[in-house]
């Protein structure tokens, strides 16, 4: 599990082939890596990557076939920078939300544009995604925790300030680019709750009626 509060900004150092799967070296940059031990995960641009080897500047992590088609990785180049976040522990700050390091999809930047000093996103997701992306609700993109501050059918707007681009790759967007998508866990659980129609009502249960009380829905 993470919050998606980035740690430090990598460089994939090296690429192996490996059938349909890829074994990745990166190098982590800034990224304490004191407390680090084989079979760790650390969210690479999002995607939860488990240590298999410790080096002393970076780490080396294996993406399975399935991974590598539904995130970035199937385009990633040696030297390509990623965001870093090693897993949270019973102590760590909330600063984000919960991120799971599975990401969804890929979403393309459509529009940026400056706004004071902060940087607009506007950027489309798969159509399959989209009813999980709520207005002011949480989003992952490459491994950063975001608030989407407006929403229009399958497109939706980001606001980064200046700290969070100094500290992340997201001041690298702009039009065409392609980012792994990470929707809210909450959305998708309650989507699963909601899809099971219990003729017990008796039994209770999640429904639509039920959210709608309790303020989640408008």
């Amino acid at each position: 599990m993470f919050t998606g509060i980035i740690e430090a900004v990598g460089t994939i150092r090296q690429i192996q082939r490996r059938g349909d799967d890829i074994r990745l070296t990166v190098a982590s940059g800034t990224l304490d890596l004191a407390d680090v031990k084989l079979g760790d995960s650390i969210a690479t641009n999002g995607v939860c990557l488990t240590v298999v080897e410790r080096l002393a500047d970076g780490y080396v992590a294996d993406v399975s076939a399935e991974t590598v088609a539904l995130t970035g990785f199937n385009r990633y180049q040696v030297g390509t920078k990623v965001n870093l976040e090693k897993a949270v522990t019973p102590t760590t700050r909330l600063g984000g939300h919960m991120v799971s390091g599975h990401v969804d999809g890929i979403a393309t930047v459509a529009e940026r544009s400056n706004r004071g000093a902060a940087i607009e996103f506007w950027l489309e997701a798969p159509a399959e995604l989209a009813r999980y992306i709520a207005h002011k609700g949480s989003i992952t993109i490459d491994g950063v925790s975001l608030t989407t501050n407006e929403v229009d059918g399958n497109r939706f707007r980001l606001t980064i300030v200046p700290h969070t681009a100094a500290e992340t790759t997201l001041l690298d967007m702009h039009a065409g680019t392609q980012v792994n998508i990470e929707v809210d866990l909450v959305a998708r659980y309650l989507e699963r709750l909601i899809s099971f129609k219990d003729d017990d009502k008796s039994a209770g249960g999640v429904t639509m009626e039920l959210l709608a009380r309790a303020g989640f829905m408008r």
